[in-house]
Order: C-alpha cells, then sequence, then structure tokens
C-alpha cells in the first residue's frame, strides 16, 4: 500500500495554544513511518514546518504520490497532544487543499481519540484513529484492498448510514520496543530550535526523542485519559540507538517528550559520556539528590519541573499526591540548580493560593537562580479529570464548552498566548459539519 503521513503547515492566530510554535519533529508519524516500512508500504511523510511548505503545496505532493491512504496529525507532534490546539482549522485547510485526492482519509491526534464523531464532522475524514496511532495505522494499511469494512480495526471511529461506528476504547500500545528513528538531513539542518532551553547558547540542530510514554499519576488539570495514559518505559538500548544516529547527523540537543522524565540510572549513565545535551519535564518530588546529580552529569540543560501550587491544600485539590511540603520543593529545585544551567518551577492559576505568597516563593526561587513562571491558567481540556469533574463524559460540543469556559473564566491568559483568543466556532469557521 502507498500511504502519505502528513503534519501540515501549522499556524495559532487567535488560538489559546498552549504549546511551543517552532517546528518540532512528528514522532507519532515517525513511528507509523517505521512500522509500515518494515511491513513492505511505500510511504511518503511529510511535515509542513520541516521542508517550509504551505498546506495547499503538502496536497499537490500528496496527490502527487497517488496514496491509497493519507494519515493526517491532528496535533503538532507527540509533545503537544496533551495541550493541543483546540481548534482544527489547520487539519482542514489541509484536507480542502487534498479534495479528494489522497485516498482513504485518516486523523491521528487527540481530538479524535476524545471526541471522534465531532472529528469526523468538522474534518470530514474517512475515519479516525482513537489513542495511541502508529501501530493502528500499521493494521490499518494491512487491510486486504477490497475489505467491505473497518470493523475488523480496532480504537476506530468512522460514520455509517448516518451513524457513528466505534471499534474499540482508546488504543494504547506496547511503544517499549518501537523502532529507533531517523529523519532526512535536512529537516535536522531547518531544526534550529532547542526545546525549552534558556540561559545557555544553543549550538547546533535540536531534536526531540521520546523514552517513556504515559505518567503513573492522574493530576486533574492533565489532558492524557484517551491517549498516552499507561506509563510505559522504552528499551534503554532503542533510545541510545536513536541518540546515536542524531549525535551522528549532527544533533547537540535533544528533547524528551514524556509526559514525566522518571529517574532512570542506566539511561543516565549511558548518556555521561555522549555529546548530547537534554531537556526534560518532571516532578521534582520524584528525584534524590544524588540522582539529581546524575542528571546533570548526563547533559541535562533543562528542567521544567511541575510544582503547580503552593500549598498542600492545592497540590491535594490537583491531585497530585505529592509527599513534599512547598519548602522542600523549593530546596530541591534549587539543589537541582547546582548541576542544571535552567530549571523551571511550573506553577498554575489557584483560586486559594496567596498572591503574596506566590510573589515572595518565586523571587525566593530566582534569588537562587531557579525560574518560577507567573501562574497560568487552566484549560480544562476534554481528555482532563477537570472536564469531567465539570461536565461529565465529554460529547460533541466539548472542546466548544470548554473554550467558552476558559475565556469567560480569565481576562488575562499566559504570555505564549495570543492577546485576543477568538471563539472556537470563529476559529473553526472553514470546518463546515457534514
Amino acid at each position: 500500500m502507498r500511504v502519505a503521513l502528513v503534519n501540515p503547515a501549522w499556524s495559532f492566530e487567535h488560538s489559546i495554544y498552549f504549546g511551543c510554535r517552532e517546528p518540532h519533529l512528528p514522532l507519532e508519524l515517525g513511528y507509523a513511518k517505521a512500522l509500515l516500512e518494515r511491513a513492505g508500504h511505500e510511504v511518503l511523510l511529510l511535515d509542513g514546518a520541516l521542508m517550509e511548505r504551505s498546506n495547499p503545496e503538502l496536497a499537490d505532493a500528496v496527490a502527487a504520490f497517488a496514496p491509497d491512504m493519507t494519515v493526517l496529525t491532528t496535533a503538532p507532534t507527540y509533545l503537544f497532544w496533551r495541550c493541543a490546539q483546540p481548534e482544527l482549522r489547520v487539519p482542514k485547510a489541509f484536507l480542502l487543499a487534498l479534495d479528494g485526492r489522497g485516498g482513504l482519509t485518516v486523523a491521528v491526534g487527540p481530538h479524535g481519540s476524545t471526541t471522534p464523531r465531532a472529528a469526523l464532522d468538522k474534518l470530514g475524514v474517512d475515519v479516525v484513529v482513537r489513542g495511541e496511532c502508529e501501530e493502528i495505522v500499521a493494521r490499518l494499511a494491512e487491510r486486504p484492498a477490497l475489505a467491505p469494512a473497518l470493523d475488523d480495526v480496532p480504537s476506530l471511529a468512522f460514520l455509517r448510514d448516518g451513524g457513528m461506528v466505534v471499534t474499540g476504547a482508546p488504543h494504547a500500545g506496547r511503544f517499549t520496543d518501537l523502532p529507533a528513528l531517523s529523519w532526512p538531513s535536512a529537516w535536522l539542518q531547518r531544526h534550529h530550535h532547542h526545546h525549552h532551553r534558556y540561559g545557555t547558547e544553543p549550538v547546533g540542530p535540536g531534536a526531540e526523542v521520546e523514552a517513556s510514554r504515559g505518567c503513573p499519576y492522574n493530576c486533574s488539570f492533565c489532558a492524557k485519559i484517551d491517549f498516552r495514559d499507561q506509563y510505559r518505559r522504552r528499551d534503554t538500548a532503542l533510545i541510545l540507538e536513536e541518540i546515536d544516529g542524531l549525535v551522528a547527523a549532527g544533533v547537540r540537543y535533544v528533547y524528551f517528550v514524556d509526559e514525566i522524565f522518571l529517574p532512570r540510572r542506566d539511561l543516565l549513565e549511558a548518556l555521561v559520556d555522549r555529546p548530547i545535551e537534554f531537556g526534560v519535564q518532571t516532578r521534582i518530588d520524584l528525584w534524590k539528590p544524588e540522582m539529581l546529580d546524575l542528571l546533570g552529569a548526563a547533559g541535562c540543560v533543562s528542567i521544567e519541573a511541575g510544582v503547580e501550587s503552593l500549598t498542600e491544600e492545592g497540590r491535594a485539590a490537583l491531585d497530585k499526591k505529592c509527599r513534599m511540603s512547598t519548602d522542600e520543593l523549593a530546596d530541591r529545585l534549587i539543589h537541582a540548580r547546582r548541576t542544571v544551567p535552567f530549571v523551571q518551577a511550573n506553577l498554575i492559576a489557584m483560586a486559594d493560593d496567596d498572591a503574596g505568597l506566590v510573589t515572595a516563593w518565586r523571587e525566593k526561587l530566582l534569588a537562587a537562580g531557579v525560574w518560577a513562571n507567573d501562574p497560568v491558567p487552566l484549560y480544562p481540556y476534554p481528555a482532563s479529570p477537570d472536564y469531567r469533574r465539570l461536565w461529565g463524559e465529554p460529547d460533541d460540543r466539548a472542546w466548544e464548552r470548554a473554550h467558552a469556559h476558559y475565556l469567560g473564566q480569565f481576562d488575562r491568559l499566559s504570555d505564549i498566548q495570543e492577546d485576543e483568543p477568538l471563539p472556537l466556532t470563529e476559529l473553526e469557521a472553514a470546518c463546515s459539519c457534514r
């Protein structure tokens, strides 16, 4: 089978999007490509940002390839599935430009995983994959060309006779043995961005790597219920093979996209002698001082640590399951800063957190060289426990409901968001329902 895999040319004007807007490697499509090619399929992988192509140009390239199936992601890389932009206007723009020239159209990503009917209606694709997508995309490609239905492939949603057919729960792959990825040299040379790197001068290309998937915790704000939920560790040998390939291609910095990068002695010891620096996101309360020292020795130059609230009551309300006091968290962050050039404590805007306490705590950390952000407001993503506490299970209007609630609750957004976000209906004006 001929399969096109597409990460569209993203833009985020008037979006509340929390994620970084620089180009990142489309890891989910990279895994799908590796599995498809292993099975003998012919694959075209396109990325609008890393190839510097518009959505019409991407669509023409797909049409020239004449695929039997076109797979499109609805979020810019696995790194941002859990804080994806709510709107689907960019994937829709690509599909409008494709204009039926891509064979079976398949959407993968957080939108179809949590709200499959809404994704089907807005995008007009033939199929959405629910959950982790690489193994399911490979299963779709293995179907006989004349197979009458999709019912034999798990974790799909599609329309039949006006109703939606769902073939099972969102998929969680084995993940541990996914192959080491390699990327076109031109893509890596254009990947100038070192994600979440501050305070040290970037040298050479950057890249993204996945060492683990999912998280053993269930914090109320985290959007992961329908995708990337169950915690799994990738085989260390495969991670090192992938990193060694990136180093050979000139990459000097990698960012681990893991939901939570947990202490892992064998991996860190293996990285000590490799010419690579890296960044992670983690929980500082899970690291002992000795392991933080090893993390710095291994080449870590950036830690994004989720603290969220500065009171034990606030952290309990977020289901953090944190066993450290606020002072202990500060001490551990300051210890990390001794060997890691940039350490950030993430704070969330909590109604009960005292503004004076927040200011004093931030100033204390800043004096020790640790950055603590101005607390940012929460967005109740449909795949988060917070959404379900507010409204129950997500329905076809879940994204609209969450978006209106968010815009109505806050008169000031974070400094990484647009100053004038628009309602979701306006952002998705091109996404007409069937």
